[in-house]
């Protein structure tokens, strides 16, 4: 699989030119290498290398696959050892450190090193057999801890507690916390007002009874990520909290059955859009219905209203619409979904979980 990474990527970027990868963010770094760490990967048609600081030599030895490991000092040394093994080629790179940018474009010219993150996500926004079942146990994983919220979620818990107990067991199972750069805390835990903010940061406010309470979970299995989100009711839901939810529920599902190759991201987010729109709640609706998954919590393709890319087959995206009532509640519903073909169908709903609503008492 590794192998036909690289290969798919230097194809990708041979349409701008170029012949040679040098990757510097982590998740391209593990992509193709296996090795996720400090470090510069380099892939040309005979091969690849793994730049890595001494400290970093002994993981990288157990951890990268079928690539060369090349212990170097950090900093200019590191540097100027890319340089060496790239000069006179034209490399594709997703540096965004202007200042090491420039040393390499100093030194080989600014046309022989080029800046262009897109190869990178050209390639990874198809998932292999490998992917998909990594993504497919970090969805498993999340499952596991829904149900363990039915068991936690009482009146007086604060949502920083059930944070703690669901990050405790979801390490306790061989995943790892997402970090976001524009949220402190790894998940969205969100009771009674505060889930009508969408991105509602983790608090102490304590669950009471008559709380709905969105739960957004995303975490990291073997470089894979996942993102699910379930709203349960704390005590008996209100006849307006059945119908708001029933509203998302169905414009989940309507959007999860649209879900195939071949249709286009603005559609999907339409059809979800439609069902929350007639019923009133357009706009409560106040985010895009969905986005791609994978090595990043958020990557192409993205599910808005003004994306006509074409969904093909073995995308990972999320299909999550959501209706906001500003100091009354929020409702979510998510799934992270592989789709299938136009032809075969085989589109996989990778989150088991019921979507029913869960009166907690």
């Amino acid at each position: 699989m590794i192998k036909s990474r690289r290969f798919n990527l230097l194809q990708h970027a041979s349409i701008f030119g170029c012949n040679v990868i040098a990757a510097f963010q982590p998740e391209n770094i593990f992509y193709l290498t296996g090795f996720w760490g400090e470090a510069i990967a380099i892939c040309t048609e005979s091969g690849a290398s793994l730049l890595v600081p001494k400290l970093e030599v002994g993981r990288a030895l157990q951890e990268s696959k079928e690539c060369d490991v090349i212990p170097t000092e950090r900093g200019n040394d590191l540097i100027y050892s890319l340089i060496s093994k790239i000069d006179r080629k034209v490399t594709c790179t997703d540096c965004n450190d202007q200042n090491i940018i420039s040393i390499i474009q100093n030194q080989i010219g600014k046309k022989s090193f080029i800046v262009n993150v897109e190869p990178f996500l050209l390639t990874r926004i198809i998932k292999d057999k490998e992917e998909i079942k990594m993504i497919e146990q970090a969805a498993k994983i999340l499952d596991r801890l829904y149900s363990i919220c039915i068991d936690e979620i009482k009146a007086g818990l604060s949502e920083r507690e059930l944070q703690a107990k669901l990050l405790f067991e979801a390490m306790l199972m061989g995943t790892y916390p997402t970090s976001y750069k524009s949220s402190l805390n790894p998940f969205i835990i969100a009771g009674g007002p505060n889930g009508a903010l969408p991105h509602a940061q983790v608090s102490d406010r304590k669950f009471i009874k008559g709380d709905l309470i969105i739960v957004d979970l995303t975490l990291r299995y073997m470089g894979y990520i996942a993102d699910a989100t379930r709203t349960f009711a704390l005590g008996k839901a209100t006849y307006e909290m059945k119908k708001v939810y029933d509203i998302v529920k169905r414009s989940q599902q309507a959007g999860l059955d649209a879900l195939c190759s071949n249709i286009s991201c603005s559609e999907v987010d339409a059809i979800c859009r439609r069902i929350i729109s007639e019923e009133g709640y357009s706009e409560c609706f106040i985010h895009s219905t969905g986005h791609g998954i994978g090595l990043d919590v958020h990557e192409p393709p993205w599910l808005r209203i003004k994306n006509e890319e074409i969904l093909k087959a073995n995308m990972a995206v999320t299909i999550e619409p959501g209706i906001y009532l500003q100091g009354k509640f929020g409702i979510r519903i998510e799934d992270t979904v592989i789709v299938g073909n136009q032809s075969n169908g085989g589109t996989r709903i990778l989150n088991a979980f019921t979507k029913d609503l869960i009166e907690l008492d």
